[in-house]
């Protein structure tokens, strides 16, 4: 992942793309931070999946923002969290679609032998060893439930 962001920051430089070069900035800025945090508690340094979850944050943030933006009638920072969204998704790997969610969750709960709504903290702990970064879980929870009833 780091190499990844790597690359796109110099391609964003290369092509002066000021937004993008911003965006994967904050982004390795951020990454840094919790390295240091990790290695200043006595761990190592944050995992590729540390950093998807990191990135689901901060796509979670901005959607937070541009929602407060839309409600202070700010169309135009509302299109910069957009941007920005736009480009942390452009890190991340392939997001699942609603269909393939429902069949990762009914094969998340034939793996983990689930039968119940009492089973559904051990079907989302599977998924997300296993889907981290990849799909949005929320709408795997509720496919879980729905399933599971």
């Amino acid at each position: 992942m780091r190499e990844h962001i790597e690359g796109a920051l110099k391609q964003a430089t290369q092509a002066q793309d000021r937004r993008r070069m911003n965006t994967l900035r904050l982004i390795k800025a951020t990454i840094k931070d919790r390295d240091t945090a990790a290695k200043t508690a006595g761990g190592e340094a944050v995992s590729d999946e540390k950093v998807l979850a990191i990135l689901v944050t901060m796509i979670k943030q901005r959607l937070e923002s541009a929602k407060h933006y839309e409600s202070e009638d700010r169309p135009e920072l509302v299109l910069e969290e957009i941007e920005e969204i736009e480009i942390i998704k452009s890190l991340l790997p392939h997001q699942l679609n609603d269909t393939e969610i429902n069949n990762v969750c009914a094969e998340a709960i034939k793996q983990t032998d689930s039968h119940s709504l009492r089973d559904l903290g051990k079907c989302m702990q599977a998924l997300k060893q296993r889907m981290s970064g990849q799909m949005d879980f929320g709408k795997a929870i509720q496919s879980v439930k729905r399933q599971l009833q």
